[in-house]
């Protein structure tokens, strides 16, 4: 059976947050809440709450895995980001989008497209979100909130315990977001190129839609 935390969506209470940190860092997987819907979370060195995202969401290791992060300076210990992405990535963050990037070595391989070599990356504006990272120290490994056969990602926390209450350790309930996902634009070619339309805006990166 799940935990559940209410959290003010503006100005969570540090005591909860601590607590979710102290169980992320303990193996636990967990929803919480972003910009864009809610997304299950994870210490991004467990392989088995890695695996078990992936068996909730119903996703093999060819699909990418998202770093959430606090800030650029962090993204950019955990990919590779020249003069021009960094210049996009400044303008459009944080907010709705998951931005496919060459990872560094301190990516572990697992984490990494087995092929390409790359990771997803997110520096979301949520402020329950923001709170977790930053007591956390550290990115948290991401993936939306979208079960398999579904369309859209779940938005209500309560809904997600119902769903999930004995596949997930926390659901932190910061109220009710969107039911768009991120928008995700792979940088790592010349022209960024766009993989999913979600809530991000994909005029900024010259998209059309």
């Amino acid at each position: 059976m799940s935990q559940f935390f209410t959290i003010h969506p503006t100005n969570p209470q540090p005591r909860l947050i601590k607590q979710a940190a102290d169980l992320v860092r303990n193996g636990a997987v967990i929803a919480y809440p972003t910009d864009s819907c809610y997304a299950l979370g994870c210490h991004l060195g467990d392989k088995d709450a890695v695996a078990r995202i992936r068996q909730i969401r119903g996703v093999d290791d060819k699909h990418h895995m998202t770093m959430v992060c606090r800030d650029l300076s962090e993204l950019a210990r955990y990919a590779r980001v020249d003069n021009v992405q960094f210049r996009l990535l400044k303008n459009n963050t944080p907010g709705s989008y998951t931005f496919i990037l060459q990872a560094t070595k301190e990516v572990p391989k697992r984490l990494q497209h087995p092929k390409r070599c790359t990771i997803g990356m997110r520096i979301p504006d949520h402020p329950v979100a923001l709170a977790l990272l930053e007591e956390l120290g550290e990115p948290l490994l991401s993936s939306t909130l979208i079960l398999p056969n579904e369309e859209f990602a779940l938005n209500d926390a309560e809904q997600i315990r119902d769903l999930l209450q004995h596949q997930i350790d926390l659901v932190m309930d910061g109220g009710a977001v969107g039911l768009d996902a991120t928008t995700v634009i792979d940088l790592t070619k010349d022209v960024p190129a766009l993989v999913r339309l979600g809530k991000g805006d994909v005029s900024p990166f010259l998209i059309e839609k």
